[in-house]
């Protein structure tokens, strides 16, 4: 249960970062590739000691560790893009409404059951996520790049089951902590390629402060991952509850610190969301304790 809690605080510790990134006039892809580094150092430097040479063998994992690599990257990539085209609002939405795409390939994967009291807990989380997210509309206000959220809606759906899978089926000789350090290495590698590139262009240039906002949004990215893959196996639960828990505590969560730290506008269509949000979460643990 603890590992699954401090999931929840990192993932939206992150959040709050990204937040200030745009206080302080952070270039978010210099700070994203340090990060990436830093993620994957902290994972070698804690959890090194847990490697076995067996890993090696049983290499299953490494076609999993790339294409994690590739879509940590590449949603990346789209994320910044559609932040810029279709808004900051319409981005977030779709990143947090992947979670249905997860849910459905977790639960049909698994040939899970859900029961009528866990059915509804996971319709009251998207009621309570939209209701947080989606902003009032403004007139003359549309997406021009819709197929960017698509692949946000997907990608991001798709690599959170992914990482269920390989928690579940591919871990049993290297250690979550590992996999989450070599993952996150090989997107600092593509990252710095992409970098180098572009300095080499003259298009963008190093600066200490990005340095330093990477050193520190690696720790809760390194955390929020390899925490979330030790919570599919340390709750008991099953995958689709922990990720529907854990998406909807972390907008919880975040929307909270949004309000307290950064003054967030609150409307009675949040709130109602939040209290939504907060029933959900009870009607998912109580379904999953069978009460």
């Amino acid at each position: 249960m603890i590992p699954f809690i401090l999931s929840i605080l990192a993932s939206s510790l992150i959040f709050v970062i990204f937040k200030l990134f745009k206080k302080y006039n952070i270039d978010t892809f210099q700070a994203i590739v340090v990060n990436y580094f830093t993620a994957a150092l902290i994972g070698f430097i804690f959890y090194g000691n847990t490697w076995k040479p067996e890993a090696m063998e049983q290499n299953g994992w490494m076609l999993y560790a790339v294409i994690a690599s590739l879509l940590f990257i590449f949603i990346f990539f789209i994320l910044g893009r559609s932040s810029q085209e279709n808004g900051v609002a319409s981005t977030s939405i779709a990143v947090k409404m992947s979670m249905a795409i997860s849910l459905v390939l977790l639960i049909v994967y698994h040939s899970e059951s859900p029961s009528l009291l866990k059915i509804g807990g996971i319709v009251l989380a998207f009621i309570g996520v939209l209701l947080v997210s989606v902003p009032e509309k403004k007139a003359g206000e549309k997406s021009k790049y819709l197929w960017m959220l698509l692949i946000l809606f997907f990608g991001c759906g798709g690599l959170d089951f992914l990482l269920n899978y390989v928690q579940d089926h591919e871990l049993t000789i290297l250690q979550p902590s590992l996999f989450s350090a070599i993952s996150l290495g090989l997107s600092g590698v593509i990252g710095l390629v992409i970098l180098t590139a572009k300095m080499a262009k003259g298009t963008t240039k190093i600066e200490g402060k990005n340095i330093i906002a990477g050193l520190i949004l690696g720790v809760p990215n390194f955390f929020s991952i390899y925490l979330l893959l030790l919570s599919y196996k340390s709750t008991g639960w099953e995958g689709s509850t922990v990720l529907a828990l854990t998406n909807v505590s972390v907008v919880l969560l975040s929307s909270f610190f949004g309000f307290l730290f950064f003054r967030e506008a609150t409307t009675s269509k949040k709130i109602i969301g939040l209290i939504t949000a907060v029933l959900a979460i009870a009607t998912l643990y109580i379904a999953e304790q069978n009460f």
